[in-house]
This record gives structure tokens, C-alpha cells and sequence, in this order.
């Protein structure tokens, strides 16, 4: 099918990796509609061709369109939903309506609902209309890096595995490799549960403790991970993938990395109010509810309940270095 002939991929979300995600569509050879919330931010990037507040020098390819209208998104063969985790319930309530039945819908943002514990699939079940597809995307990328079609891979999962072999088909362009499971609630801890570790990464080396502790946490970090998942049907071999190893690394050793930025001011001594600097970091609103599930669960996760008390200020640095120091030793496997 000619591109011209093709049913558009919609984005929903003009930040910085809803553009990313959008040119890396187009250059898939897809059309795209790219929805804003703000009808002159629309017109003004539709206009201009470029994201100067998120992605500034990277110019819109041509098979992009802009839109704010809602009904804009009814012709779309899958529609994307790049929006931060604690608004994706709210839009999704707000534009499913105009989704066409039985229109895939994969969430791209990482992170589990701070009010209720639930994981971004449970969200979308209960707001979409029953049997909507659902797909989660994650895996270590950055915005820019993707829309600058710099290599990248990344993994796509739904329930059906059909369904995610052809999505990740449609999606996969030049540039970005799209890897496919049936296993999304794995794929989907991966990347709510890296952002907190990251944090903590970014907390050592803030601090100064030293490259021989970061990576002593990365690893711990990941063991971390791992005991979550697998108490919550997550498979090892997808946490071992892009979307839990892969992306833990790439998050937990960048300053690119929002929740390693935000990490890094905090171990400087920066308040978390002060650290955040009015850019999200996903993994401060996500620490509290990944810490909830987990003692829900009689999970040990140290290094994500240090993250989640310094965030919240019940804590300082020193305070949680020290207390994870002082643990009982016990067997790497443990």
C-alpha cells in the first residue's frame, strides 16, 4: 500500500517523544496525525514544522500533521498515546470516543498510576470500550535520538501476539527496530520500574559516592526489578530485554535521562521541589505506587523504598546510604 493510500498512525502528544514517535512513523513511510491539546500549539507546529519547546532543530517530516480536533483521530489504523502516565486515564477519557472501533491503542509513556497502584494497561481497560487492543511500548530510547533517526530498538507488547507482530511491522522505519511479546505486563514494569532506579543512580552520582557504588546499585537496582516482576506475572527473559535491562542502563548512567538528572540534583543536595527544575521525571510520582505494590506483595525493594522517601522528604541521603549499608548481608540470589 502507497503511503498516500495508507491509513495514518495518530500520536497523541506533542512533547518531546510524541514528536520523536511521530517522525519516526512518517519515516516508516506511514501517514501521521500528530494531536495537541492546544489548538494554536497545533497550528503553530503545523505551520512551522518544528518543536522548538521540545525538540528544538529537529524539523516535522512532511507526512505529519498537526491537529488539535479530536475528530482527526477516527481514520487512524493505531493510534499512539504519548502522554505522561498520571494524565494518560483523563485524555484517554476524553478522546476515546472519537477512536474508531477496534483501533489499537499503545501507551507509550512508563510509569504506574500514583491514585490507584494500577499499571497503564489497567487504566486503559477500564476507560476504552470493552475489547479496544491495548499494546505497551517501551525500551531504551531517547527523544531526540529517535527523532534524529539515530539507530534505536525498542519492544512492543500486547496480549494478542499477533497483534504485536503487526505493530511492530507498522511502526518499524529506517532507524527504529520495533521487537515484539505477547508479555506486556513485563514489558510495562520494565519501564515504570527503571524510572525510579534511575533516580537512585542519579542520586550516587550527585552525590560523589563513586562509580564502583553506581554500579553496585544498578545491579541490586535490577535484582530489584526482577523480584517485582516476576511476583506480577512479568517473564525474566523480557526483564533480561530492551524493555527492562536495555532501558535501565540507558536511564540509569545518562544525564539525558530526566529521572537520572532529577536524581543527580537531589544527591547534590537540591530539594526535590528545586531538582525537578518544572520537568517531569516520571519516577518521583511512580516511587510511591511501585513501593506500594511491592509491600502489598511482601516484595523487598530497598533501593525503591530509598527513592520513595527521599522524594517524598522523610529522609535524607545519608540517611538511606547508610541504612542500605547496614543491611544483613545474604546470598547475591536472594
Amino acid at each position: 500500500m502507497s503511503s498516500e493510500n495508507a491509513r495514518p498512525v495518530a500520536v497523541v502528544g506533542g512533547g518531546a517523544w510524541g514528536t520523536a514517535l511521530a517522525n519516526a512513523a512518517a519515516a516508516a513511510g506511514r501517514p501521521v496525525t500528530l494531536w495537541l491539546r492546544d489548538a494554536r500549539s497545533a497550528a503553530t507546529l503545523e505551520a512551522e514544522r518544528e518543536n522548538p519547546r521540545y525538540l528544538p532543530g529537529v524539523m516535522l517530516h512532511p507526512r505529519i500533521r498537526a491537529t488539535a480536533e479530536a475528530d482527526d483521530l477516527a481514520a487512524a489504523e493505531a493510534v499512539l498515546l504519548v502522554t505522561p502516565a498520571q494524565t494518560s486515564r483523563a485524555v484517554l477519557g476524553q478522546l476515546a470516543p472519537a477512536f474508531a472501533p477496534g483501533t489499537p491503542v499503545v501507551l507509550c509513556s512508563k510509569g504506574i498510576e500514583r491514585t490507584t497502584g494500577a499499571f497503564m494497561s489497567a487504566v486503559a481497560a477500564e476507560v476504552l470500550p470493552a475489547g479496544t487492543p491495548v499494546a505497551v511500548l517501551s525500551g531504551p530510547s531517547f527523544a531526540v535520538d529517535v527523532a534524529r533517526n539515530l539507530p534505536t530498538a525498542v519492544t512492543l507488547a500486547a496480549a494478542d501476539a499477533d497483534l504485536a507482530a503487526r505493530l511492530a511491522r507498522l511502526l518499524s522505519g529506517p532507524a527504529l527496530r520495533l521487537y515484539h511479546t505477547d508479555d506486556v505486563r513485563g514489558v510495562e514494569i520494565g519501564g515504570a520500574g527503571k524510572n525510579v532506579l534511575a533516580i537512585a543512580s542519579g542520586i550516587v552520582a550527585g552525590r560523589g559516592l563513586g562509580e564502583s557504588a553506581r554500579a553496585a546499585l544498578i545491579a541490586r537496582a535490577f535484582a530489584e526489578l526482577m523480584r517485582f516482576a516476576r511476583s506480577f506475572g512479568g517473564r525474566p527473559e523480557t526483564l533480561m530485554g530492551l524493555s527492562g535491562l536495555g532501558d535501565l542502563v540507558l536511564t540509569a548512567s545518562s544525564a539525558q535521562s530526566r529521572n537520572f538528572a532529577f536524581g543527580l540534583a537531589l544527591g547534590a543536595g537540591a530539594t526535590p521541589e528545586a531538582a525537578a527544575g518544572g520537568k517531569l521525571a516520571e519516577g518521583a510520582f511512580t516511587a510511591t505506587a511501585l513501593v506500594g505494590l511491592a509491600r502489598g506483595q511482601g516484595i523487598e525493594m530497598p533501593i525503591a523504598e530509598a527513592v520513595a522517601a527521599i522524594v517524598a522528604g522523610r529522609a535524607s541521603v545519608e540517611d538511606v546510604v547508610a541504612a542500605l549499608l547496614a543491611r544483613p548481608l545474604k546470598a547475591e540470589s536472594e
